[in-house]
C-alpha cells in the first residue's frame, strides 16, 4: 500500500516537472514572434491549469485579441485567484469597451488593498468613462487628500465636476490643477475654453497664450485665439495664425473659410472669392460660401452673380437663411424691383424672427410701396411690440410713422388699432 502512494506521489511530481520544459518550449517560442507554434503546444496540454490558460490570455494579448484574451484569463482564474490576472483581465475588459466589468473588478481589487493609489486612480477614471461623476468626485478628493501635489487628480476632478454641469467648481478645479502645474496643456484648454464660455475675454485670452506659449501648434487653441481677434475685429493679427493653421490642419475647413471671412472683411475681395470657391467645393452642403460670394458681387455691383449665389445659398441652406434672403432683398431693391424686394424682406423675417433689420425693411419698403398704409402700420406695431428698446434711431422713426399713418386715416374717419 505503502509503495502504492508513494508511486502516485512519483507519477504526481514527475507529470508537474514534465511541464515545466513544455512551458519553457512555449515561452521561448513566443520570444522568438512564433506565436502560432505556441499556441499550438499550449492547445496540446491535456490537462489545463491557471499556467497554460494564463499563458495562452497573454499571447492573445500581445496580438490585440482582446476577446480571447478575456475569455483565458476567465479560464486561469477558475483555477485560483491572481493579483496580475485580475488587472489583466480588467485592462482587457477595457479595451472591449466592456467598462463596469473593469469596474468591478478594481473595486474588489481596492476593497483588500484601500492604499493602492495607482489602482484607485484608474478606477476613477473609469467612472468618468462611465458617466458617474459622483464617484469619481469621490475618488478624487481621496486622492488629493492624500498627494496634494499631484496636478493629474486635480485635472481629473474638474472632468469629473463638468459631468455634474457644477461650472464653478470644475473651473477651481483645472485652476488648482494650472497652480500645480503650469504646463498642463489640457488644464489650460479647459481654462480657455470656460473662459470662452462665460464671455470672459481677458481670462480666455491669458490661457490661450498661456497655452500656444506651451504648443504653437495646437489647434484648439489656435482656433481660439483666431476667433478672439476676429471678434475684436483684429483680422490683419489674425491672419499668421490662419496661415499657420491652415498649414497645419490639412483637413480642416475651419482656416479656409475664416481666411475668406478675414479678407472680406478686409475689403480684399480677389483673396475672399478665392478661399470661398475653394470652401464650397470642399463643403458641398455649406451654403455659407454662396453667402459671402453674393455679398462681394454685391460690392462689385454685379447683381446677377450675386442673385445667383442668394439663391444657390437659399436651396443649399437647411438653417436659418435670413442673411441670405435680406441679401437677396437688397439687391432686388437696388435694381429696382421693390415687389420682390418686399417678399425677400418678409421671408427672411419669418426666416429669423429675431432679425430686427429685416421687419424694418419690411414696414418701410410696404410704407413706401404700397397705398394701403395698413399693411406697413401692422409691420411697424409689430417692430414696436418686438424691438422698441433695440435701436433708438429706428424706432423714433417707426413710431413718427405710426403716428402721422394713424392720424391719416382717423381724418379719413377711420380709426387704427
Amino acid at each position: 500500500m505503502k509503495k502504492k502512494i508513494l508511486f502516485i506521489i512519483l507519477f504526481g511530481f514527475l507529470k508537474v516537472g514534465a511541464q515545466t520544459p513544455a512551458f519553457s518550449t512555449i515561452d521561448s517560442l513566443f520570444e522568438k514572434g512564433r506565436y502560432h507554434l505556441a499556441l499550438n503546444e499550449l492547445e496540446s496540454i491535456k490537462e489545463p491549469s491557471f499556467l497554460s490558460n494564463y499563458k495562452t490570455a497573454i499571447i492573445y494579448e500581445s496580438i490585440d485579441n482582446y476577446a480571447k484574451t478575456v475569455l483565458f484569463l476567465e479560464k486561469a482564474l477558475v483555477f485560483k485567484e491572481d493579483y496580475k490576472a485580475k488587472l489583466k483581465l480588467a485592462k482587457a475588459y477595457q479595451r472591449l469597451k466592456k467598462t463596469y466589468k473593469s469596474i468591478k473588478i478594481y473595486e474588489d481589487i481596492l476593497a483588500k488593498d484601500s492604499l493602492n493609489l495607482v489602482l484607485k486612480y484608474q478606477l476613477g477614471k473609469l467612472y468618468l468613462v462611465s458617466k458617474n461623476g459622483d464617484k469619481a468626485i469621490k475618488v478624487f478628493k481621496d486622492l488629493i487628500k492624500k498627494d496634494t501635489l499631484n496636478a493629474h487628480y486635480s485635472y481629473q476632478l474638474g472632468l469629473s465636476y463638468a459631468i455634474k454641469n457644477d461650472r464653478d467648481r470644475m473651473i477651481n478645479s483645472f485652476l488648482d490643477t494650472y497652480a500645480k502645474d503650469s504646463t498642463h496643456l489640457n488644464a489650460i484648454l479647459r481654462l480657455s475654453t470656460s473662459f470662452n464660455k462665460l464671455k470672459d475675454k481677458d481670462s480666455t485670452r491669458i490661457f490661450v497664450d498661456k497655452g500656444l506659449q506651451i504648443d504653437s501648434n495646437h489647434v484648439s487653441l489656435n482656433k481660439l485665439k483666431i476667433n478672439l481677434l476676429y471678434k475684436d475685429k483684429k483680422y490683419v493679427e489674425a491672419l499668421p495664425f490662419l496661415f499657420k493653421l491652415d498649414t497645419i490642419s490639412k483637413n480642416d475647413t475651419y482656416p479656409i473659410s475664416m481666411l475668406g471671412r478675414t479678407f472680406y472683411n478686409l475689403d480684399s475681395l480677389d483673396k475672399a472669392k478665392k478661399y470661398f470657391n475653394k470652401l464650397k467645393f470642399v463643403e458641398r452642403d455649406n451654403f455659407k460660401p454662396y453667402t459671402f460670394l453674393g455679398h462681394i458681387a454685391m460690392k462689385e455691383k454685379n447683381y446677377k452673380l450675386a442673385e445667383l449665389n442668394y439663391r444657390m445659398a437659399t436651396y443649399i441652406g437647411k438653417e436659418k437663411r435670413d442673411e441670405e434672403y435680406f441679401g437677396m432683398a437688397t439687391m432686388y431693391y437696388e435694381t429696382k424691383k421693390p415687389k420682390q424686394a418686399i417678399i425677400n424682406f418678409e421671408k427672411a423675417y419669418k426666416e429669423n424672427f429675431n432679425n430686427y433689420k429685416a421687419l424694418f425693411q419690411l414696414a418701410k419698403l410696404s410704407d413706401d410701396f404700397y397705398k394701403d398704409k395698413k399693411i406697413a402700420y401692422a409691420h411697424y406695431k409689430r417692430y414696436i411690440e418686438r424691438f422698441e428698446s433695440k435701436d433708438k434711431v429706428i424706432t423714433d422713426f417707426v413710431e413718427k410713422r405710426l403716428k402721422e399713418i394713424k392720424k391719416e386715416y382717423f381724418l379719413r374717419g377711420e380709426t387704427l388699432e
